[in-house]
């Protein structure tokens, strides 16, 4: 039997609840009644549906988009699982918030959330540094990376609803300053070998079927992190009817954060979108936590990691595109603001047959 969620955790939980039904319905009517071909707008079409039902609304306005990145380190990246060393993940929080001749930011995520007109925040789930002092520095970690999950679970379950309940509050807060559309994204070299461990441990899967290069490793060192994941699964420290405990034995701090932003998302009524591979890993956890969180949950892109395409059929969701991206940072979700932000348009501002006098409909 699974161990009970703390309270507050299980408040959050209870909070997420279906999309409405009525709206979506309304939206499907007044799609069919639009100055359109039916279907003429494709993938968009049922996009807008899915927002009313988010909004609880046929006619969903969202406005304002917010990227959340969450940084953190992992104690398996000692086992060379990364084409990179842990130390780029403090230098990517200091570029995160770096000062630009363009604005804030010098990373890919800033310049594309620049260009969409999203606002980025950054929080320091568990960097293995001493960060220097910024004002728009989110401080929510709880210790200086994980431990190697190859060995002992990479957090207690303590330590994992601490960066929940982070991503939660860090999520109100983008809310009451005017976010409708929320990307969760991440920062932390070597995590895609957690992901990897959490969506073979609750897909059921080999290692070798859902974990990927990450960042581009050569063929040696993807042989050392389809071990390192196998090792971790062969502790057996975790059971997928435990999702909370799935996330503690084989996840990471800024996942945990990730999956706060989306289940205080979906309780806020707001709509997540999932950027990749490591926000599924999240997301599964979410999902098995919350099942109405799917509802809300709107993928971006299908990343070229080997494990995304399972978690995305797992969770029956279709991506809006693939770029082939596999940076993180949230760059995917961000990128899939505007096609959003034009199926909510389109639904709302489009007039139907009747409205514009147009024959046909």
């Amino acid at each position: 039997m699974p161990t009970p969620l703390p309270p507050e955790l299980a408040a959050l939980v209870q909070a997420v609840r279906p999309a409405d039904p009525a709206a979506m319905e309304a939206a499907r009517v007044r799609q069919a009644q639009l100055t359109k071909p039916a279907g003429a707008l494709g993938d968009l079409e049922e996009l807008g549906v899915r927002l009313a039902g988010v909004f609880g609304t046929e006619r969903p306005h969202p406005r304002g988009v917010a990227v959340i990145v969450a940084a953190g380190d992992h104690g398996v990246a000692a086992g060379g699982v990364s084409a990179y060393p842990p130390e780029v993940t403090p230098a990517m929080v200091a570029n995160f918030l770096a000062d630009t001749p363009a604005g804030p930011g010098g990373a890919a995520v800033n310049a594309i959330a620049r260009a969409v007109g999203a606002r980025v925040y950054v929080m320091d789930a568990g960097v293995n540094a001493e960060l220097p002092a910024h004002p728009a520095l989110v401080r929510a970690a709880v210790r200086r990376g994980t431990r190697d999950l190859r060995v002992e679970p990479a957090m207690t379950r303590e330590e994992a609803t601490a960066l929940i309940l982070a991503g939660a509050a860090l999520t109100r807060r983008a809310v009451e300053e005017g976010a409708d559309l929320i990307v969760p994204g991440e920062m932390g070299i070597g995590n895609t070998t957690p992901a990897a461990a959490m969506t073979a441990r609750l897909l059921g899967q080999g290692p070798a079927r859902v974990t990927g290069r990450g960042t581009g490793v050569d063929d040696a060192t993807l042989e050392r992190k389809v071990g390192a994941v196998r090792e971790a699964l062969a502790r057996q420290g975790s059971d997928p009817a435990d999702p909370l405990g799935v996330l503690a034995d084989l996840g990471g701090f800024e996942i945990a954060a990730m999956l706060g932003v989306m289940l205080q998302t979906a309780a806020l009524r707001r709509a997540v979108i999932l950027d990749g591979f490591v926000e599924g890993a999240a997301a599964l956890v979410g999902v098995a936590l919350a099942p109405h969180l799917r509802d809300f949950l709107f993928p971006a892109g299908e990343c070229a990691e080997v494990g995304h395409a399972p978690q995305l059929a797992h969770l029956g969701l279709k991506p809006m595109f693939d770029l082939g991206l596999r940076l993180g940072e949230g760059t995917g979700g961000v990128l899939a603001a505007p096609l959003l932000l034009a199926a909510a348009a389109t639904l709302r501002e489009m007039r139907t047959f009747a409205e514009a006098g147009v024959p046909g409909g």
